[in-house]
């Protein structure tokens, strides 16, 4: 007889002992790098955390299977959210850990709805033209994700969810870095297309026969440095998390880029190569992550990037009841004015200076 379903953490996360296992099973399965950065969360969000990640992948696999008619499948997700969302999940790991999510963290339902246009886009073999073209799309499949994330782990501030966004986008640029190869010889292209054309790269004999060029590695190694610009303002944002969840996403933004230089160290080919971090690096990283200083830097008031404005919207203004401030969440925000204080005393001193 499996166990009774059983309420856990401040914030009730009603999912039984079965699902849990089941969950740490997919991401543990499906992302080394999740799984490994998951270790270091609080118990109660690190639940929540992999409950989310098993509908995502789920979802995401769902999209992909081999189909005559892929957007039935998108629409069948759709269908498949509504009952999450009426409270009357299906019968599935997938469904019923996400609705335990989305009713522990009131989570809009927004967020998901894009997260679904993402994988649409995906069925309709969507090209992207431009960055910004790009970017719309990782903002649905994996800015969705960080949003999502930073709402679990009880921030509602825009600056904060503009900076989970920022991290989500940055993941995804490193994924399409990383999977030039495989993504083409599955008949997907995801580089923008006015690069590959600046490099004189032909979109059509990349799909066709995809093989490695110093064309490609620019269009390669140009994506990874906007990617890098996006780690930047993400890791800001740690400052504006609770302390408990600080080293598990300092860990997974590290090990993550970590895959982008390591496709720079192949000489940006990631299509007769795929970067992988060995386990002793992702060890490294998460120590580092986990047990160095935090640097005394606040959250960065950088615009909200466009691609992710309507997630961050959605997410600020969720209404229903939020995560609580918790004493640790509160020292947290106590540390990041702190730093926002010495900041500001420190452009006071250059502007004085500048003023002599």
């Amino acid at each position: 007889m499996p166990p009774k379903t059983r309420t856990e953490g401040r914030h009730g996360l009603a999912l039984d002992a079965t699902d849990r296992v089941l969950c740490d099973r997919l991401i543990k399965n499906g992302s080394r790098s999740f799984f490994t950065a998951s270790l270091l969360l609080p118990p109660s969000v690190r639940a929540a955390a992999r409950a989310l990640y098993a509908f995502c992948r789920l979802s995401d696999d769902l999209v992909d299977a081999p189909s005559p008619d892929p957007t039935a499948a998108v629409a069948r997700l759709r269908e498949r959210l509504q009952r999450v969302y009426a409270r009357r999940p299906e019968a599935n790991i997938a469904d019923r850990a996400f609705a335990a999510v989305v009713e522990a963290y009131d989570l809009p339902r927004a967020l998901p709805l894009a997260l679904i246009e993402g994988y649409a886009w995906d069925a309709a073999g969507r090209d992207y033209t431009t960055l910004e073209d790009l970017l719309d799309y990782s903002a649905r499949v994996a800015g969705t994700v960080g949003v999502m994330m930073a709402r679990i782990m009880g921030t509602g501030e825009p600056e904060v969810l503009a900076r989970a966004a920022d991290l989500g986008l940055a993941m995804q640029l490193t994924n399409i870095a990383r999977d030039v190869g495989e993504d083409a010889r599955a008949g997907r292209l995801y580089l923008p297309t006015e690069w590959l054309d600046a490099n004189d790269v032909c979109r059509e004999r990349l799909l066709a026969e995809p093989a490695f060029t110093p064309q490609i590695g620019e269009v390669v190694g140009h994506l990874l440095k906007v990617a890098d610009t996006y780690y930047d303002r993400a890791l800001t944002g740690i400052a504006g998390l609770p302390l408990s969840c600080r080293p598990a996403i300092r860990a997974a933004a590290l090990i993550y880029r970590e895959i982008g230089r390591e496709v720079a160290r192949n000489g940006f080919d990631s299509i007769s190569v795929r970067a992988v971090t060995d386990n002793h690096r992702k060890i490294e990283l998460l120590a580092y992550g986990s047990l160095t200083p935090f640097p005394l830097v606040p959250v960065s008031t950088a615009p909200t990037d466009p691609s992710v404005a309507f997630l961050v919207e959605a997410a600020a203004s969720a209404r229903g009841p939020a995560p609580p401030r918790t004493a640790d969440a509160k020292f947290g925000r106590l540390l990041e004015l702190m730093a926002r204080s010495a900041e500001h005393e420190r452009m006071g001193l250059a502007l004085s200076r500048e003023a002599r």
